[in-house]
């Protein structure tokens, strides 16, 4: 069992070109195969270092969002279940900011493609949309690939401690401001 580490480092080594294009490629397969985005950041992390295994996860998680850009108009009714599930999650007139986005991605059980869905929405296009990710994917990719062996060493307890924080954080840098739309707010009866 202990070999199995050290054949997939071997075989990394002989074939430096196409590791990082498997591992990007791994990002672009990663909600196909179930696997959070955080588990990915950390093994880029331990396959290439710090400095490389972040450039690939922040390479990786950008095309993974453009990729969501694309094709969720396609699929209509993955479209109507994100827009529910932020609905139940937020208030339903409540949009993100993109640096609470930035702060939530650090939060390992939420979706991140509810977070891209977040910022879908209070983009105007899609350039706004390619600057928000990358603002967005950076501090994700950044804390998982070169403080992920901190990450898994945290205790169950310490992991909710850090999640709370997060959570917390994300909420003292929210917007201040209540939106009311017209109709929620003059009730008629018909």
């Amino acid at each position: 069992m202990g070999e199995t580490p050290n054949a997939i480092l071997a075989w990394l080594e002989h074939r430096e070109a196409w590791a990082p294009l498997l591992f990007i490629g791994i990002h672009l397969l990663r909600p196909f195969l179930f696997l959070p985005v955080m588990l990915v950041c950390i093994t880029g992390g331990v396959l290439f270092g710090p400095i490389a295994g972040t450039a690939y996860s922040v390479v990786g998680t950008m095309l993974s969002s453009l990729l969501f850009y694309r094709t969720i108009r396609l699929v209509p009714s993955g479209l109507k279940k994100l827009k529910g599930l932020k609905e139940r999650w937020l208030k339903k007139h409540a949009n993100l900011t993109v640096k609470q986005v930035a702060v939530l991605r650090l939060v390992p059980f939420i979706h991140f493609h509810l977070l891209s869905y977040c910022l879908l929405e209070i983009s105007a296009d899609f350039k706004e949309y390619t600057k928000s990710s990358l603002f967005a994917n950076l501090p994700l990719a950044l804390v998982y690939t070169s403080v992920g062996q901190w990450i898994t060493l945290f205790s169950i307890p310490m992991m909710f401690a850090f999640s709370g924080a997060l959570i917390g954080l994300c909420f003292m840098i929210r917007k201040r401001y209540e939106v009311f739309v017209w109709r929620d707010f003059f009730q008629t009866s018909a």
